[in-house]
């Protein structure tokens, strides 16, 4: 990475799961001296208008980007658009598409508390949804905390709302090739999110990344606050092997719930080809 840039192309604001509005979160990531920022909320573009002003009134780049949520495997999947047109018709429609489940979501999540004993969560997490059609498994984490079932955030999604706990429903989401199609339709590139994040063993995880470059996919996010180094250094050299783009991003939620803020990531390693050389390369796409 350029040593005069600071590159985050993943962030969440209050449309979806984080805490802050858009233009709040752009003023902290000016703050902490980001030179690009993109704004990724979970399958909603709502905020992008209002965090482009404030990011041209701090003379900060801007993506627009977004993070859609896919079933891969019966996995969930997340995969970024990055410099996306976020007025392109087919994009939107699978975005709607997939908004359009989160609420029997939320209501199945909600039984499943009530079962152990939780009530009232679903009209908790919409308290603390923003964007009421986004509600999202942080909104019930925060609820939950509120209640004191659990001290913090991290801590509800150890005990609750995860595979094998109270509170977890499967749920499907877009299609891997669905969603690649449309970031690539609305001009964007896809990349896939943290992927050390996802529980799956090295044979699961090389059929992920071939399933995803055969899809369309062109980049991988490499570094990111739920990443080891040795992670690391692993993404690093399948973005290399495999002819894919690298990313960076914070994946940031709010203040408390994020382990590093925008901007405080460390650089991509040098092997990498960075995905913002795409903005101006179209060679690239």
């Amino acid at each position: 990475m350029n040593s005069i840039k600071n590159i985050d192309l993943h962030n969440h604001s209050r449309v979806s799961d984080g805490l802050l509005a858009p233009a709040e979160l752009v003023q902290l990531a000016a703050s902490n001296g980001v030179t690009t920022l993109a704004l990724t909320d979970h399958d909603d573009v709502d905020g992008l208008e209002e965090a482009a002003l404030a990011a041209n009134s701090l003379g900060v780049e801007f993506i627009k980007g977004v993070e859609v949520s896919v079933t891969w495997a019966q996995h969930t999947i997340h995969v970024l658009g990055l410099n996306i047109d976020s007025r392109e018709s087919t994009l939107l429609g699978g975005l709607a598409g997939i908004r359009s489940g989160r609420m029997e979501r939320a209501e199945r999540i909600a039984r499943e508390l009530a079962k152990a004993g939780i009530s009232g969560a679903l009209e908790g997490a919409l308290r603390y949804a923003h964007n009421p059609n986004i509600v999202a498994r942080p909104h019930f984490a925060r609820y939950l905390v509120e209640q004191g079932v659990a001290r913090d955030v991290p801590a509800v999604f150890k005990r609750f709302l995860v595979k094998g706990k109270a509170g977890y429903v499967k749920h499907c989401w877009a299609a891997m090739g669905d969603a690649v199609s449309w970031i690539r339709g609305a001009g964007g590139i896809p990349v896939l999110a943290h992927p050390g994040r996802y529980s799956l063993n090295r044979s699961a995880m090389d059929f992920l990344m071939d399933e995803f470059v055969e899809a369309g996919g062109r980049g991988i996010e490499v570094v990111t606050c739920n990443h080891t180094q040795e992670q690391v250094l692993f993404f690093a050299d399948q973005a290399v092997r495999r002819g894919l783009m690298a990313s960076r991003g914070s994946d940031y939620h709010g203040p408390g719930e994020s382990r590093l803020e925008p901007g405080k990531l460390p650089p991509l390693p040098p092997q990498c080809i960075p995905v913002w050389q795409a903005w101006d390369d179209t060679s690239l796409h």
